[in-house]
This record gives structure tokens, sequence and C-alpha cells, in this order.
């Protein structure tokens, strides 16, 4: 399965806070919301990518975007790595069940069983907007592609 294309709908999901309360579908309506898959906490790649968006998150947030980074680590770790980083970006568990998001908007990343490094703007209708993924988790997403995703959703 690849990444769901703009226009989709977003399909259902639970993921959990970082003090374990639920995220779902329904926590996305209403407002423009970019989900950003990442593979795991700690890693060189996702602590720049999410020093990065941090830099722009005020710009982001002028354009009425809320962003969220999901992983698939637990809720304890996704806190220590956030705080770690230095970032106001809410983080959300994707571990129980494991993938389940990540796989339900096709940026699950089989040969290591994680999420790949992906982007998903979701409108207020809870329809895709614009979706990016990465080749690979390797693949930093800078902001720019935010920014156009954003512009292109507009």
């Amino acid at each position: 399965m690849s990444i769901l294309p703009a226009g989709c709908d977003v399909p259902p999901f639970t993921l959990r806070r970082e003090d374990g309360a639920p995220f779902t579908r329904d926590d996305l309506a209403g407002r423009t919301t970019v989900l950003v898959f990442y593979p795991a906490a700690f890693s060189s790649v996702c602590t720049d990518q999410f020093q990065i968006y941090e830099e722009v998150l005020d710009d982001l947030s002028a354009q009425g975007a809320t962003l969220y980074g999901v992983s698939i680590d637990q809720t304890d770790s996704q806190v220590a790595f956030r705080e770690s980083v230095g970032t106001t970006i809410p983080m959300l568990s994707d571990a129980i069940p494991q993938a389940a998001a990540a796989k339900a908007f096709g940026v699950f990343f089989e040969p290591t069983g994680v999420a790949n490094r992906a982007l998903v703007i979701v409108g207020p209708d809870l329809k895709v907007q614009w979706s990016w993924e990465g080749e690979h988790p390797g693949i930093l997403p800078g902001a720019n592609l935010i920014f156009d995703g954003l512009a292109v959703a507009s």
C-alpha cells in the first residue's frame, strides 16, 4: 500500500497522546493538521527534523496548521524525545496496536517495522489535502515541503 493521496478520506485510527489519552480521527475535524510520521525517537534524522520544524512552527501556525509527530514509540519515550529536542510539537504514539495508523495511512515501512518518514496534511473536512513520503526513513523532509503542501492544499 502507498501513502494516501489527496482527496482520500482520513481512515479511522486511534493514537495515544503524551498523557495516554486517545487521539482519533475526530480530533482532526474542523482544522488543518499536519501529521508528521517518523520512524523512531532519538535518531539523528528525527532530531534534526523536529528542531527544524520547531523553528518555523509560528509560521505554520499563522497559516492555520497544527503539527503532530507520530511514531511507534511508547508515550514515555516520545515525551523524553520531545523534551530532549526542545520542541513543543505534540507527539502521538502509534504503538498499540503496533503501527496501526502508519499502516492505515500507507506509510508503514515493512523492512524495519516502523513508520516511514512522511507528511500528511488533513483538511478540516477530514480529507487528505496533500501527502509526501520519503523513499526510505533516512530522508529528511525540510519544512519547505510542509509549506509547499499547505500552498497546494489551500
